[in-house]
């Protein structure tokens, strides 16, 4: 949610501006694997359709030990209101790409990409690759401190078909999917398939919409033996009303299912004026509890062209070109500022875009037991936000602006302030793999980042923000070696050892005045003292596996450290009532970890699959800010649990087909003191299938039903979307949703 001001204090910083063909045959279960470069689960189509269709895909990632995905919505379509989290690592320290495309940093503000969610629709997903170790050298990433996810959309089909499916669900949900597919076009094999989602649902609590539609197509062109060409396209265009976040004060006083005012303009419009009608005056910040809304509007348009050449036996070359275009708008209703006009309420509102492209490229070798690759990165990318204010009318006197129509943001009323930022990024690595027996490879490598980022401040509005300047100037983080060494031994059948160490690093994130970034500090001279003073964020990641895989059994059993050094983190410094969001280096975390995953398929078709996972990570030092000493020395991360567990059941009988699991997350920390916390929460999910027929001009049509939430419990879900305070109580967390329903009918022709 934007900023909000009261004269000429600022009282909050939020921001809303928002491979083989595998369609045919695939493994039920999700299957595993280990390489040189540490482990990798690879989830594929048929894990995503257990899934109700249009399920952002990282709540099949988190499935995985040590994964934990947190939303506010039952699909987490709102990413305002989703976080995800893997062995401790937030979501802007993990590397994302598609088909070889970098999405960037995975967050509400993503300033140098866009989250899977909108880069294309799960249904078109053919695998995940999922890294819980370090991530791999060749991955397109600055940010990528602790693995990395990378997403293969399907190939088209060999043969001609139409796949669709319709859902309806809780809370008026109704999402359709349309996927054409050519079937080859000649005898070289051209084909190419075209798609058209379009999901939309209410809000579970509160009222407003939650809309999304994607357009997606890719065409294959084989070339010769062994080589072909890909291009992949993406059109998504994203229309949410958000719920409100809360604070413990707020749940205790008000209840979990307190939210905006919208459609009520009139009680919003009475609030600003001190009216309360919902109880806001029994809480301690009555003003902040309710606005008419909280809106976010995205327009993304992502292409790429992928090569893959093979120049001779041993030796292949692969390469990506890409381009993004994203609009984004996101804003509320403040009750802190007043219109032109005398209403009590201006709309504030951010309006960001990003302009980038860029391309990989790289050569793999192998001779005798080698298997060498190297490559390079470029990207360069223009990212710019303003924040502008707008005129709510007088009550009576005509509709208040539509935060959904982008038109009704073309006139505004002041530009309270405005960033660009240009960033360009250049990357080069060099691995080898060399294989000293049958069973036994270690693989060596580094990777070299160089990224210089220049902008700041283009408009200040001094009443608002109070700051004669607004901070302005460069920072690079480079990095000429950042080593990764591995290795894999299959000592017995079915057995398998290996480890994995790296060291990483993460370029500066960019955003807007008072953001929790570089950027976003006081004034310019502030700046200038951090540019002398601030340090990327780095880390050394170990990480020591057993796995073993048989037709029973699948066992897997993870040890991890990592030693953070330099991490920056948004912290609100003072009360929720006048917050101050500023940038903080929390110095050294240490973080130990255990994965444990077991599976077991005593009969045919019936897997029960079990996995814990236990965290402990805790800053290293005390700190010092605005002159006060914080003994944050030994305290724990906020908003990851120590210890999570998580069961499933799946079991298929001819046609019909069923899956049950549980999770359990346990207690976090909302303050960095770790004087408040949120309690743990057990929640669980149910799906069934019924296939009706594989013959026949209809083919596959299926029935599935899916509950969420089956015991309809009630649960704090996603932590510290607007920072964490050093102490005490702040408005950072939103309520899970209660128990949704779910059916589809899926068919092929």
């Amino acid at each position: 949610m934007p900023q909000k001001a009261s004269g000429k204090k600022i009282t909050r910083s939020k921001n809303r501006a928002r491979t083989a063909d595998l369609s045919e045959a695939e493994s039920v279960n999700v299957v595993t694997r280990r390489t040189s470069h540490g482990s990798n689960e690879i989830m594929t189509a048929r894990d995503i359709e257990k899934f109700v269709p249009g399920t952002n895909p990282l709540k099949v990632v988190a499935q995985q030990p040590g994964v934990l995905l947190t939303a506010a919505d039952p699909m987490a379509q709102d990413s305002w209101a989703t976080e995800l989290y893997v062995r401790g690592f937030f979501q802007n320290q993990i590397g994302f790409t598609l088909d070889g495309i970098p999405l960037g940093e995975l967050t509400y503000r993503n300033y140098n990409g866009l989250g899977i969610n909108q880069a294309i629709s799960p249904d078109n997903i053919g695998r995940m690759d999922v890294s819980q170790g370090a991530g791999a050298v060749d991955t397109p990433s600055t940010n990528n401190l602790g693995g990395a996810i990378s997403f293969a959309s399907m190939d088209p089909t060999r043969k001609r078909q139409v796949d669709v499916s319709q859902t309806f669900g809780s809370n008026s949900a109704f999402r359709t999917f349309v996927r054409f597919n050519s079937g080859d076009l000649n005898a070289s094999g051209t084909r190419f398939f075209v798609s058209y989602a379009r999901s939309d649902s209410e809000k579970w609590k509160g009222s407003g919409p939650l809309f999304d539609q994607k357009v997606n197509a890719k065409l294959v062109q084989p070339i010769a033996d062994n080589s072909e060409i890909s291009a992949f396209f993406d059109w998504d265009d994203q229309q949410y009303l958000s719920y409100q976040d809360l604070s413990l004060n707020y749940l205790h006083t008000l209840g979990p299912r307190l939210d905006n005012f919208y459609p009520n303009y009139k009680a919003a419009y009475q609030a600003a004026q001190g009216i309360y009608a919902n109880g806001q005056e029994k809480t301690n910040d009555p003003l902040d509890a309710m606005f008419y809304d909280s809106s976010a509007i995205a327009r993304d348009y992502l292409g790429g062209l992928k090569a893959h050449i093979t120049l001779a036996d041993n030796l292949t070359w692969d390469s990506v070109a890409y381009g993004h275009s994203n609009l984004g708008w996101g804003g509320y209703a403040s009750p802190f500022a007043s219109s032109p006009n005398g209403a009590p309420l201006r709309y504030q509102e951010h309006q960001g875009s990003v302009a980038r492209y860029g391309f990989t490229t790289g050569v793999t070798y192998k001779i005798a037991h080698n298997t060498l690759n190297t490559g390079v990165w470029y990207e360069n990318n223009r990212y710019i936000m303003d924040y502008n204010a707008f005129q709510m009318p007088l009550l009576g006197e005509g509709n208040p602006l539509n935060p959904l129509d982008m038109s009704s943001f073309r006139h505004p009323v002041a530009q309270l302030w405005g960033t660009t930022y240009n960033t360009n990024t250049f990357e080069y690595h060099l691995q080898d793999t060399y294989r000293i027996l049958q069973n036994l490879s270690v693989h060596a490598g580094f990777r070299s980042m160089l990224v210089t980022t220049h902008g700041g401040a283009t408009a200040n509005d001094v009443a608002y923000t109070g700051q004669s300047e607004l901070p302005s100037g460069s920072l690079t983080t480079s990095a000429a070696f950042l080593p990764h060494i591995s290795a894999n031994w299959r000592f017995l059948p079915g057995h398998e050892l290996y480890f994995d160490i790296s060291e990483n690093k993460r370029a500066y994130a960019q955003g807007g005045y008072q953001m929790g970034q570089a950027w976003g500090v006081t004034n310019q001279q502030t700046f200038h003292e951090l540019q002398k003073t601030i340090k990327p964020e780095s880390d050394w990641a170990y990480e020591l596996g057993y796995r073993y895989n048989s037709n029973l059994i699948s066992a897997s059993l993870n040890l991890y450290r990592v030693n953070f050094f330099n991490r920056l983190q948004a912290m609100q410094s003072q009360s929720i009532v006048d917050p101050v969001s500023t940038l903080v280096n929390v110095g050294s975390v240490t973080m130990n970890g255990v994965d444990a995953a077991f599976t077991i398929r005593p009969i045919k078709n019936l897997s029960i699959y079990n996995s814990v996972s236990y965290n402990d990570s805790r800053y290293g030092s005390d700190i010092t800010t605005a002159g006060v000493v914080y003994h944050q020395a030994g305290k724990k991360v906020v908003n990851y649990p120590d210890f999570m567990y998580k069961a499933g059941v799946d079991y298929t009988y001819k046609n019909m087909s069923a899956h049950f699991d549980v999770n359990y997350i346990g207690k976090r920390y909302l303050s960095y003191m770790n004087d408040t916390s949120v309690p743990g929460y057990w929640l669980a999910n149910l799906g069934a299938k019924y296939q009706l027929s594989t013959k026949g001009f209809m083919k596959n049509l299926s029935f599935e039903f899916n509950v969420y939430n089956l015991f309809n419990a009630s649960y704090i879900s996603t932590m510290g979307e607007n920072g964490n305070p050093f102490m005490g109580d702040y408005q950072s967390f939103m309520i899970g949703a209660p128990r949704q329903y779910f059916g589809t009918v899926r068919a092929r022709f």
